[in-house]
This record gives C-alpha cells, structure tokens and sequence, in this order.
C-alpha cells in the first residue's frame, strides 16, 4: 500500500512536470494595454525638429564633415543637416547639433529615404568612426580655451559619449545596441531623478548582444514592444528612451514625455512601403493559401480581414539565438532599475516583463526589411524559409548596397572562413540557428510563401 501511494505521488508528479513543459512549451498571448492618443502631424514635426536629446556638439564640427544627402525638408538650422541630427539650444542659449531618433530609425533604400525603416547600415563596429576618448579630450581642450559658452553646452553630451562610447562595439556593421545603449545610460542614471552620475551604480556586463531595429510600421498591430516582447504598458514611455542620452532629470523627460501621443500618433500612421516589381498573381494566391495554413498561427492574416495574435513564442519552439532573452535574467539590475524608475511612474506607466523567447512579428513590408531574425544573421528571405541555404559567413557591400528582388534581401558575398568585416554567426549572439519552420514546406510551397510575402 506505501509502495503505491509512492508510486501515485511520483506518477502525479511526473504528470504535474509534463503539464508544466507543456504549458512553458505553449505560445503565450500579450494583452493589450491602452495607449495614449495624439495627433500624427504634430508628432512628425516633433521627430524631425524636436528637442528630445537636448545635448550635442557645437555647429562648426558638422561642417568639418564630408557633406551628406539631404532627404527632409526641413527649414531654418536644420535645412542642410542630414536626417538622423537635429539642431537644438542648449539651456546657456549656444546652438548645438545633436543625434536624433532617425539615426537607427529611418533608412536610405534605392535612393530615398523611409523613416519608420530600421537602419541595417548602422555601424557599431570597432572600424567605426567614433568619438574616440582622445578626440573627445582635444575637443573639450580646444572649446575651453576658444569658446567657453559652447564647452559649457556641448559639456554633457561630451561627458555621456566619453563614457558609453568605449562599451558600444559590435563584431560586425549592420546590427543594432539598443540594448546595450539603455544598460551603459542607466547604470548612470538614477531612477529616480534620472540625474547623470559620474560612477556607474551597477555592474554592466561584458559583451554587445546585437539585434536589427524592427520597422516602426509594425508597432501599431502590437501589444508590447521589442523582440522578447518586454515592453509593456504605455509605448511613449519607451519611444522617449533616446531623453536619457542628456536629459538634465525627470523634469526635463516629463517635458518630452508629454510629446509622446503624438509621436506614437505618427508612427502608428506609417505604411510600409509596396514591393516595387512586377509579383505573380497567380503564384502569390497559392502562397497565401500555404501560408494561412501554416504559418498565420503566429504571424497572423493579412488583406480585407487582418487578424494578428500578438504571441510569445517560447524558445524550445522559436529555437533562435537565445542571448537577446536571456540578457534580462543573466543581468536583472536593468528590469529591476526601469520597473522602479520614473518610467514607472505616473497616469501612464511602462513596464519591463522579461520572457524565455521572443515575439512573432507582423510581416507587414516584410520585403524591404532585410535582413532577417531578431539579429540580422540571415541576409534573403529565401534563405530564412529555406536554413539550408544560410551563410555561415556573410558580408554585403555599405557602400554600393544592392538589393536582390529574386531571393528578398540584400545581395551579399559567402566566405569559406571569417572574415574580418563579414557577419560571423558562430559568434554568440549572432547565430543564424532556429525558426526553420520553412524547412517543412516543399519547395514548390516555399515559392509560393515567397511571393505572397512580397504582397504584404
């Protein structure tokens, strides 16, 4: 009789285990959580001639620089800058530069620009021309002594880029470190009064997990923010984050907190753009016949009745590079130090809830995305549906970039061992492993996926 009520037990509990895995092995839904309304026009003046990041460098540095292409048509100081800066004033009245949203937010595809289109071009990398510490000394030596007005502007903008700027290195140019930014600012700055600190206050680990900046345009179908889906509750309170580079405190964030529904206005009215060559019809119908059956479960419906399911996939299913996720519990003192900040603060608080997998994204402009997972590790969107066909190691040419209308992606050079500037998956972070359920179609169904994907 005890020999059986053991073995009930240990049955029971084997039973309440496998419950268990399966429930973590389920896709988890997102609530939705209520947002803040604002007006579309308001908020796009507000991105492109706003003071959100009220610190940069002094006017003349710019025109020591090569001359980019102007795409907005902007007025006054800001007509001849590029995109991605703005001109501002500091609070001692002297005219600065500074970076603004555009920088990883807004892309030149084919010769125009689309705001709302992550910027695949960015470059972290260790050949990246930076502010480097010695630079930024010479700099501050030169103001001093030449123009004190305008050290005393650019002073905290320089201090933040001499501290962030030495953590800020990825292995490869094209990925994104958000992340990493938001760990390097905020071990600075109190939660509270968001005030800069000189010494960080907790320990940022070694190491940049890279990712690729999702478009804008998806945002209003979603119900929480970022790959792993962590962001939730109020949007604006995360579309502000840029404020931390040199906001003076929270007196300052609620300024710009307060230009956020209109902001979020805006990027819920972004579009993505058409696929701009001829599609099969015919060819595009059977792909949505296959696709619908297969993969709108995570991914949704598109065209007259739009349904999308706002799922977390857990990792055991999704199977990709796991660092992203897993960043939240190796250093907790960052959930824990938003989750108890300003942020939270408030008639609209945001909050972090971390998660062992990440989110399925609309696809909506899936086309003009490349490249592709949450760490730009794979180059086409054959290559996606197909894991067969993904290189191991990959560059692609920044500097006269072409784009591939046949395999969805940006055209790209495969190499036999690492190379010193190409994309290296066998790096931690940046694995080109896991989502391979294109791998179960049959290649007539993987043609067909493909061109209904550019349709979307």
């Amino acid at each position: 009789m005890a020999r059986l009520t053991i073995m009930t037990i240990v049955l029971s509990s084997l039973v309440g285990l496998s419950a268990s895995i399966a429930e973590r092995l389920e896709p988890v839904p997102i609530p939705a959580t209520k947002q803040r309304v604002g007006d579309a026009q308001k908020g796009y003046t507000y991105l492109v001639t706003g003071d959100y990041v009220r610190g940069g460098l002094p006017p003349f540095i710019f025109n020591l620089s090569p001359k980019e292409p102007v795409y907005l048509d902007r007025e006054g100081r800001n007509k001849k800058l590029p995109h991605s800066f703005t001109a501002v004033t500091a609070p001692n009245g002297e005219p600065l530069v500074a970076p603004n949203c555009l920088q990883c937010h807004a892309q030149v595809f084919e010769d125009k620009l689309y705001i709302g289109l992550g910027n695949s071009a960015i470059d972290f990398s260790s050949s990246a021309p930076r502010p480097a510490t010695t630079a930024i000394g010479m700099l501050e030596g030169v103001l001093k002594t030449t123009a004190p007005k305008q050290y005393e502007a650019s002073h905290p903008f320089l201090e933040v880029t001499r501290t962030i700027s030495p953590g800020l290195v990825a292995e490869v140019r094209g990925v994104n470190l958000a992340m990493r930014l938001t760990a390097l600012l905020v071990a600075h700055r109190d939660p509270f009064t968001l005030r800069w600190q000189k010494e960080a206050t907790m320990p940022v680990p070694d190491g940049a997990i890279p990712s690729d900046t999702p478009p804008w345009w998806l945002l209003k179908k979603k119900n929480a923010m970022f790959y792993n889906g962590f962001g939730r509750g109020d949007f604006g309170r995360f579309l502000m984050a840029s404020n931390l580079l040199t906001t003076s405190d929270s007196s300052e964030a609620a300024a710009v907190d307060r230009h956020m529904p209109d902001l979020l206005a805006y990027l819920y009215s972004i579009e993505p753009p058409k696929y701009p060559k001829e599609i099969d019809a015919h060819l595009a119908g059977e792909g949505k016949l296959v696709f619908e059956k297969k993969c709108s479960s995570c991914h949704g419906k598109y065209g007259d009745k739009e349904e999308y399911p706002n799922l977390l996939i857990p990792q055991p299913i999704i199977g990709t590079d796991s660092m992203l996720h897993k960043s939240n519990q190796a250093a907790p003192q960052f959930v824990n130090w938003f989750n108890n900040s300003w942020f939270t603060q408030g008639d609209h608080p945001a909050r972090l809830e971390p998660f062992d997998g990440y989110i399925a994204p609309p696809l909506d402009g899936i086309w003009i995305t490349a490249p592709y997972l949450h760490n730009g590790s794979v180059p086409t969107l054959e290559a996606l549906l197909n894991s067969k066909l993904r290189p191991r190691y990959w560059s692609r040419n920044f500097d006269k970039p072409e784009y591939d209308y046949e395999r969805i992606g940006w055209k790209h050079a495969v190499h036999d061992a690492p190379q010193k500037k190409a994309y290296n998956t066998d790096i931690a972070g940046y694995g080109n492993y896991g989502h391979n359920f294109g791998d179960r179609l049959t290649d007539v169904e993987r043609k067909a996926v493909l061109e209904y994907l550019k349709t979307l």
